[in-house]
């Protein structure tokens, strides 16, 4: 009891108590507690020192935001993007996407918006939602430029690839339950050009951008010391899922490019066997039939190589980028602990500005619990979201390579029933 009213003993109990207040003001309930009023402003309850509920709040305030709602039966934003069009200027071709919007949501002026956006512009708001959460996790983007090379960037398949994919992009933002509220996606959905190009201005500049990045290389050569376990199997997790997704990926490409030259050969099939029929007068019926065939069978493999292309193969190539998103979003976390694991280092070694130095860790802690709730909550739903996925996509191959096999196989059996017919009608052997 001899220390128990000296200045360090005081001094912590007084950072407690402030922050046990703030925890309480900061809480969705406890705050409204007919108690917790009474306890700010009986004068009897308190020794007359001022506290204000209202004070600004640390970034833990915004923990109870990521307690994310099972139920997914809530959009209210609908978003639809197409119509691209070609813009030819003196410095560059670009291609602009409609962007429309259907919402019931009180906080937009109408309920329904039609604007025209660019690949920077979408570009722009990813950085901003990833900039403002930096360990949500933000569904990836299509890559700003193809494999093949920068000849075919504006052919037709590409534009069409890109807007489906920018299409699903905004609709993953409208489905989430933080990214939806952002204010900088409800200007993407609604500001008219000159208003976004005003908006983007106002981020942060480039020089704090070079700082922030600064800071996250000092913190990775750092590393961190104490990883939660649960943050050490995340990651272990997205080193194997990103493993086996790119395999599947590169083989399921590799499988389109292969049927896509069977087609091309198929299709020769077809008039050879028509050319064939018009040399063998016996014969001249069966190669016309079985030309035929061929020809159902090529339009079939056709839709069947263009239900991979445009259905498989995305999905896939999504949650590739999706692991790289994800690598990312553990290393801003271990930036924000590893700031955290300095901010008290230093101040166990420095006795000058202790005071500074409290409220700096305290600051950093806060930013810690927040990250890695919001992680936490996030990564529930994104691994929920990631399976219905890639389900819904496994199941639909699944169908959809059933259904191709019976047309196929349908046509064959009526060409060897029309054999087997004409055989048995002309005294002929049945070669069943």
């Amino acid at each position: 009891m001899v220390e128990r009213f000296n200045e360090d003993f005081i001094e912590t109990r007084r950072r407690a108590l402030h922050r046990f207040l703030n925890k309480i003001a900061e809480h969705p309930i406890f705050s409204s507690s007919e108690d917790f009023k009474i306890f700010l402003t009986d004068t009897t309850l308190t020794d007359g020192s001022s506290f204000n509920a209202s004070m600004q709040t640390s970034p833990a305030s915004m923990i109870n935001q990521y307690k994310f709602e099972e139920d997914a039966d809530t959009k209210d934003i609908f978003v639809t993007v197409d119509n691209p069009e070609s813009h030819v200027t003196a410095i560059e071709t670009y291609i602009t996407y409609r962007v429309m919007t259907k919402t019931t949501r009180s906080e937009f002026d109408s309920s329904e918006f039609e604007v025209r956006r660019r690949y920077q512009d979408f570009l722009w708001l990813k950085g901003r939602l990833e900039e403002a959460h930096p360990t949500l996790i933000v569904h990836p983007l299509p890559e700003k430029f193809v494999v093949k090379g920068m000849v075919e960037r504006f052919n037709e398949d590409f534009i069409e690839t890109r807007r489906r994919a920018l299409h699903r992009f905004l609709n993953k933002i409208a489905e989430h339950p933080i990214f939806s509220s952002s204010e900088d996606f409800k200007i993407f959905l609604t500001a008219a050009s000159g208003e976004l190009t005003s908006h983007k201005k106002q981020g942060p500049g480039f020089l704090s951008r070079m700082g922030d990045t600064v800071k996250a290389v000092a913190a990775a050569v750092r590393g961190v010391r104490n990883r939660p376990q649960e943050f050490t199997e995340m990651q272990e997790y997205v080193e194997a899922f990103s493993q086996k997704i790119s395999s599947l990926d590169k083989v399921t490409q590799r499988i389109v490019r292969e049927q896509k030259e069977y087609l091309e050969e198929l299709k020769e099939c077809g008039p050879t066997y028509a050319l064939w029929s018009q040399s063998e007068e016996e014969l001249a019926e069966p190669l016309k039939n079985v030309a035929g065939c061929v020809d159902r069978c090529c339009k079939e493999t056709e839709e069947q190589v263009k239900n991979l292309s445009d259905q498989l193969i995305p999905v896939l190539h999504e949650y590739v980028l999706c692991a790289d998103t994800l690598k990312a979003v553990l290393r801003r976390r271990d930036n924000i602990q590893a700031d955290f694991e300095a901010k008290t280092e230093a101040l166990a070694t420095k006795k000058a500005d202790r005071d500074t130095m409290r409220d700096d860790l305290d600051k950093a802690e806060d930013r810690l619990e927040w990250a890695n709730n919001a992680l936490k909550s996030d990564w529930t739903r994104w691994q929920k979201v990631m399976r219905t996925d890639l389900r819904s996509a496994f199941v639909d191959t699944a169908e959809r390579n059933v259904s191709y096999y019976e047309k196929c196989l349908a046509v064959w059996e009526s060409f060897l029933h029309s054999q087997r017919t004409d055989a048995e009608g002309n005294g002929k052997v049945d070669f069943s």
